[in-house]
């Protein structure tokens, strides 16, 4: 790889990881996107979602549709009208959206305008925030010279009033807040300079008379290979490329057998990444269409083969220019959504369905539209009926060579069609390249706004008053003594907490006009510390010890569950805002940062639904009810000598494990997970002294 390819991936990788820019990367098909997407999410510190506009394309992209995450309507989307989901959002679904750092949304040509606010108005809703995508850091990967958004006459009728096009930029959300581009340019799918630039001439619709004559050059009439040299036929519309493939199996003469997939849990069939029921035949052209997993690596999404036999639970392909044969199995589709680890409070991606099939279909042709994102050593190309932008250049793009390449009909130049608004968009986006400056300029914000919403008590504000007012208009329901204890809250919020913070963030200015970045910024660091020490006494002493035992009881139960709704959200606020000033004790750091305050976000449980007593095991059986209390007390107890949170000494469920194994000594310790060396040798001999009190009660 080349030193300027190297410095935009690694530039692209520093926006997405260390800065909350939003971010457009895009480049021309091979320029290795769909890699960098992959790396992203292994290296990403942040909590991140992967979505897709289509099925085939989330589940390539291992993520899940825009539309199964968001549960947005299928139809448009008009601006202002109430935006009805299709069904209610679980908590959990809640918990995941407010605790989302990054949202990658992957073939973002697709994606129309209208989806995009549709995602933009869910996030804001549901994070209690008003930035645009609920200030989510939105990474859109895909190149506008590749397919296009569907959009039908009628739906762009009901569109038209508020939308300048249909393609994701002109989005009203996404015009509200600047984002960045960059373009990858290194080229790894093909090596052939002169193929490479036609290529580049068609993408950006430029192409010269001299280029489209050479392209043409590639049209053979009446070019028909035999079956063993590999071609595949890219055609424009699926019709025609399933009638071709129906012609060919049923020319030949082997018998056909059908394979028919397993399927379990939730797969909807317009996301099957082949038939259900495979028909095949000896002799039959394929191409495998996901990538071998096993260490041998034989094949790979878009490799053509012909299958040379065939039993009931083994298909045999050979592939030209190969002289081993691929012995093909059964492999697994996985159907995700997304979901919060309750252990690890990390967002996953469960699986809820799978489709079990052999990884083939038939191959003699396939649409253009599917063979995005593969790679073809041979194709024959039908498009000159190309109805869509970018089709001609998909189409082209998918080989390797121009040698490899034969044209089924000459392409006239009315087929490279022009979108004179992609055009402008493109030169947008050569604007909108960062430099290295930028770079430290938005981590430089980034770490600013994440201090200034540390000392932010506005939300908690507003919560208490949100409480106090609920009581007023129910104080006959409710004792004197919660009515001037919420107003006393009230008061100390506003007055110690809001206030005050308010006045810190003046101060803050003058430490932000410093040359070094906030999180290098030794002064600032020690002010935080301090003032830190101070909001965390202050919440921990005076503020949520009211929360935690304020008499709420009422006959009503419908008032006093809206009550305790009200207050529990006003304790969350308070655990979150608690969990932070502890984590910055030692030092800011913007990703530490954000760690915190969502795994404080998933931890919280409010006081009164503590639990009386420990876990419980499958059959019910209380997990050392007096062990595992007497262990979260010390746990907690020691979090308050060290101003810092309970989760941050031992998580709970390490605790749960401590009560349920019982340790007896420090190599016992060492089995724990969640001990390890250090808490071992720091806190083991604690652990110990309580599990021997208890014996075996």
């Amino acid at each position: 790889m080349s030193t300027p390819v190297n410095e935009k991936l690694e530039l692209a990788r520093n926006f997405v990881l260390h800065t909350n820019r939003n971010l457009f990367l895009t480049g021309k098909a091979g320029t290795g996107k769909t890699t960098f997407l992959h790396q992203i999410r292994q290296q990403a510190f942040k909590r991140m979602a992967v979505v897709a506009p289509t099925g085939v394309a989330a589940i390539n992209a291992g993520g899940v549709t825009i539309h199964s995450l968001f549960q947005l309507p299928f139809g448009p989307i008009v601006p202002g009208a109430p935006l009805q989901e299709a069904r209610k959002f679980t908590r959990d679904k809640i918990r995941l959206l407010r605790t989302l750092d990054l949202l990658v949304i992957d073939e973002i040509s697709m994606v129309r305008a209208d989806i995009l606010d549709g995602i933009d108005d869910i996030l804001r809703r549901y994070r209690y925030n008003s930035a645009p995508f609920g200030g989510v850091q939105l990474l859109m990967i895909g190149d506008m010279q590749q397919l296009p958004p569907v959009i039908r006459d009628e739906e762009w009728a009901l569109l038209q009033p508020y939308y300048q096009t249909g393609y994701f930029f002109s989005s009203r959300a996404l015009r509200q807040t600047p984002y960045l581009s960059i373009e990858l340019t290194h080229i790894y799918r093909q090596s052939d300079e002169r193929f490479i630039g036609i290529l580049n001439s068609i993408r950006e619709k430029r192409i010269s008379r001299a280029e489209l004559d050479e392209l043409n050059k590639r049209y053979i009439p009446d070019f028909a290979p035999k079956d063993e040299e590999g071609y595949i036929t890219l055609s424009t519309h699926n019709q025609a490329a399933q009638q071709i493939n129906a012609r060919k199996l049923q020319a030949l003469k082997a018998k056909a057998r059908t394979f028919t997939a397993t399927i379990d849990g939730e797969f909807q069939p317009n996301n099957y990444p082949t038939e259900a029921e495979l028909e095949l035949k000896t002799g039959a052209q394929v191409m495998f269409i996901k990538n071998d997993a096993t260490y041998e690596k034989l094949y790979y999404n878009g490799k053509i083969g012909r299958i040379v036999a065939m039993d009931d639970e083994t298909i045999y392909v050979k592939c030209p220019g190969e002289d081993s044969v691929i012995t093909v199995l059964p492999v697994e589709w996985t159907n995700l959504r997304y979901s919060i680890d309750p252990a690890t409070k990390e967002i996953k991606a469960d699986p809820i369905g799978t489709f079990r099939q052999f990884p083939l279909r038939l191959a003699w042709a396939i649409t253009i539209h599917k063979s995005q994102g593969l790679t073809f050593e041979k194709a024959v190309i039908d498009a000159s009926a190309a109805f869509a932008h970018g089709q001609v250049y998909v189409a082209l793009s998918r080989c390797k060579t121009l040698k490899g390449l034969v044209l089924q009909t000459p392409i006239p130049s009315s087929s490279i069609k022009t979108e004179f608004t992609l055009e402008e968009f493109h030169e947008q986006v050569q604007q909108k390249t960062p430099g290295e400056q930028e770079l430290t300029e938005s981590k430089r914000s980034n770490q600013e706004l994440l201090i200034r919403e540390l000392f932010a008590f506005e939300r908690a504000a507003t919560l208490a008053v949100r409480c106090r007012r609920f009581l007023e208009e129910s104080e006959d329901s409710f004792s004197d003594e919660l009515k001037t204890g919420l107003v006393r809250l009230d008061d100390l919020i506003r007055e110690k907490a809001r206030d005050i913070a308010r006045r810190f963030q003046h101060q803050l200015t003058t430490y932000f006009s410093a040359p070094e970045l906030p999180e290098s910024n030794t002064a600032l660091q020690e002010r935080i510390q301090k003032a830190g020490t101070y909001f965390l006494d202050l919440i921990k002493n005076e503020l949520t010890p009211f929360l935690h035992d304020a008499p709420t009881d009422c006959d009503n139960k419908q008032l006093r569950d809206s009550l305790l709704e009200r207050l529990d959200e006003l304790e969350k606020e308070l655990f979150t805002k608690q969990a932070c000033f502890a984590l910055c004790q030692k030092q800011f750091s913007a990703l530490a940062y954000l760690e915190a305050r969502n795994h404080a976000e998933l931890d919280f449980r409010p006081a009164r639904k503590q639990p009386d007593e420990g876990p419980k095991t499958r059959k019910g059986d209380t997990i050392g009810k007096g062990l595992y209390g007497a262990l979260m007390k010390w746990r907690d107890d020691l979090a308050g000598e060290h101003n810092t949170t309970g989760y941050m000494v031992l998580p709970q469920k390490t605790i749960v494990e401590l009560a349920r194994v019982r340790p007896a000594s420090p190599a016992d310790l060492l089995k724990i997970k969640g001990m390890g060396k250090t808490k071992t040798k720091q806190l083991g001999a604690a652990i110990l002294a309580i599990i021997r009190q208890y014996g075996d009660s």
